[in-house]
């Protein structure tokens, strides 16, 4: 698979499916960014969890269709002591839910969901996200 060409599928993609896209959709990012993101965790998960149902306050778990949780680097330091690794969460079902709800390209959606919470790992605006994903970094 490639973000050239269309993810055909005959039945729902799984996890792993959508684990692919995300690694596909990574590479896409210039090294001088991606370097950055290399200790961040990439987590594909079905929906998310009631804890972070309950803190973003969601009328419903296909809400969410990604979450960074972490510290951003405008706000990391060496003397504070980081007792968690930043994540960033894709929910499938959510994912899933919407891209049959709009008939968007998957890899394109997954792709935008990854951007955005890459973004907030570091401290960017969603103008900043937007100029990164419509730039061509294939």
């Amino acid at each position: 698979m490639t973000a050239n060409r269309p993810h055909a599928f005959t039945a729902p993609p799984t996890l792993a499916d959508l684990e692919r896209m995300a690694d596909e959709a990574l590479a896409t990012i210039p090294e001088p960014l991606r370097r950055h993101v290399r200790n961040v965790l990439i987590r594909v998960e079905d929906f998310p969890d009631e804890e972070t149902e309950q803190e973003m306050e969601l009328e419903s778990p296909f809400d969410l269709l990604g979450l960074y949780r972490g510290v951003d680097l405008t706000r990391q330091s060496v003397s504070h002591v980081r007792t968690e690794i930043d994540a960033i969460f894709l929910y499938r079902r959510p994912i899933l839910d919407y891209w049959c709800e709009t008939g968007e390209d998957l890899y394109g959606i997954v792709r935008h969901v990854l951007i955005h919470e890459i973004g907030h790992h570091f401290g960017f605006s969603d103008d900043d996200m937007d100029r990164i994903e419509s730039s061509d970094f294939d």
